[in-house]
């Protein structure tokens, strides 16, 4: 054999090796306490419309995803150091945000909601006055809105940060918290949990987007395999079947229909069939 037949004979056993080996693997890093974007099933499964997502386009593109659970104020951090690849956890694209990490399009639209306890009596207004004890996630924009509209303008308000927004949800029930700010979207979430117990006293209007994040400069080139996932999940309909099974509709419905789908997105790889599936599903439940 020939220097050169060596040389061929190698590249070629190089790159059966490759197209044969493990497929590519990102680590997509969540706060898995925020339904209905992301939460942990009674079964001890991470679900939640982003999961899903980042599970869809992973089969659309090509490559596995393994989920970590981390403490949203962590995240980005994790993601600067290389030790996560991709940040889903219902983040806000920020100006702040955008100089450390690089964002996808954006893929939802939230205002911030005010929860209080149903037999309260507080509005939007008198929930906020001086006095009050105001609870958020701490790292998130919900927190950012009372220290810059609240607190920096002279409104003496007591700002409560939790670690999740379930503890601050606990705290409220028990009569420790007068509020809580959040998106609009996890607090309807709390709404349909706690029918009669909390209620929303009135939205704030933040007009925010939601992003996909991943290390600034996209090392690993991420985001357009994110943006070709999420195109096509449009162009299918499974973005709106998504939609439709994950807002609006109580826990324990999305969990029981996630159960009876997944298959068909883990095992037989069809994203659009497990969508679709998934929106049948919660229907059939709600009867």
């Amino acid at each position: 054999m020939t220097l050169r037949q060596v040389v061929m004979a190698f590249l070629v056993f190089g790159v059966v090796t490759f197209a044969g080996g493990a497929a590519e693997k990102f680590i997509v890093g969540t706060d898995a306490a925020y339904p209905p974007f992301e939460w942990v099933s009674a079964k001890g499964e991470i679900i939640g419309f982003d999961m899903d997502v980042m599970r869809m386009i992973a089969v659309l593109e090509g490559y596995e995803i393994e989920i970590q659970e981390i403490a949203f104020d962590s995240i980005i951090p994790a993601v600067i150091a290389g030790k996560v690849d991709i940040g889903a956890s219902a983040f806000t694209i920020t100006a702040e945000r955008a100089q450390v990490v690089d964002f996808s399009s954006p893929y939802w639209t939230s205002d911030q909601a005010v929860l209080v306890r149903a037999d309260s009596e507080l509005n939007i207004v008198t929930a906020l006055m001086p006095g009050r004890k105001v609870a958020a996630q701490r790292g998130t924009t919900g927190a950012f809105w009372v220290e810059d509209n609240l607190i920096a303008k002279g409104v003496a308000v007591e700002l409560v940060l939790y670690e999740t927004y379930s503890e601050a949800i606990m705290d409220l029930l028990a009569g420790r918290l007068d509020a809580v700010v959040q998106d609009q979207p996890a607090a309807e979430q709390v709404v349909l949990q706690y029918p009669g117990q909390i209620t929303i006293a009135g939205v704030i209007k933040t007009y925010e987007q939601f992003g996909f994040l991943v290390a600034k400069g996209d090392p690993k080139g991420i985001l357009p395999r994110i943006e070709r996932g999420m195109q096509k999940l449009k162009e299918t309909g499974a973005w709106d079947n998504l939609v439709a099974a994950y807002f609006g509709n109580p826990l324990e419905v999305m969990e029981a229909a996630w159960a009876a789908c997944i298959d068909i997105l883990q095992v037989g790889k069809d994203p659009v069939g497990y969508a679709a599936c998934l929106a049948q599903k919660v229907k059939e439940l709600r009867k």
